[in-house]
């Protein structure tokens, strides 16, 4: 393996730098984004019923605001269910964008990752082949294998840089895709809230 390295000059630790960051990147992504983490299926008709029953205290909304993404997108039109229709949708809105915000979060650096590592591994090669031609200048080519040897260590960044690039692009897309989904989710959740407070539906049943 360090041989491998090596021989792939000093662009290689750079490319395995970046297969060390996607990989810490996936892993974080997919425990933050558990679906039953970020919009817990009986969260809403939970706080309905506590609604219904007894009302939300500044405590009760403190709390829901930390449980979970869904639970601060709540709260923040809870705190202004008394203030119009209107208002408390804005105020789902910006909770959202921020809770959105937190969602993407190092999914762009996995997408830097997945565009710059093919490139990185290109620049080895680039490099590679100009010492192996630099080599042929100085010493000619009588000797068959060593140019092939050269030219095969030239190549290695590129294939590693492939290695890593492929799988952080669809890892990329993937998360992508559930942050969709999951705001989708979210939103549908929020709109359900808002319809039940100001008259469209008030019933268990809807939540």
């Amino acid at each position: 393996m360090y041989q491998l390295l090596a021989a792939g000059g000093w662009v290689m630790p750079l490319i395995v730098a970046c297969s060390v960051i996607a990989l810490a990147i996936c892993i974080e992504r997919h425990f933050a984004l558990n679906s039953e983490k970020v919009a817990p299926t009986h969260l809403l008709a939970v706080v309905w019923q506590q609604l219904r029953r007894d009302g939300l205290n500044a405590q009760h909304l403190k709390s829901l605001r930390t449980e979970s993404p869904l639970g601060e997108i709540l709260a923040a039109g809870l705190v202004n269910q008394h203030q119009g229709r209107d208002v408390m949708r804005e105020s789902i809105r910006e909770a959202a964008s921020h809770v959105v915000y937190s969602l993407e979060r190092n999914l762009s650096a996995l997408g830097t990752i997945a565009a710059v590592t093919p490139l990185l591994g290109l620049l080895g090669t680039v490099l590679g082949m100009i010492s192996v031609f630099g080599d042929i200048t100085t010493h000619g080519t009588g000797n068959a294998n060593v140019l092939a040897g050269g030219i095969s260590e030239a190549l290695l960044t590129t294939a590693a840089g492939l290695a890593v690039a492929i799988p952080s692009l669809v890892m990329h897309r993937h998360y992508t895709a559930r942050v969709e989904s999951l705001v989708v989710s979210l939103e549908r959740e929020a709109i359900k809230l808002v319809d039940a407070l100001h008259g469209k539906q008030q019933t268990e049943q809807y939540l």
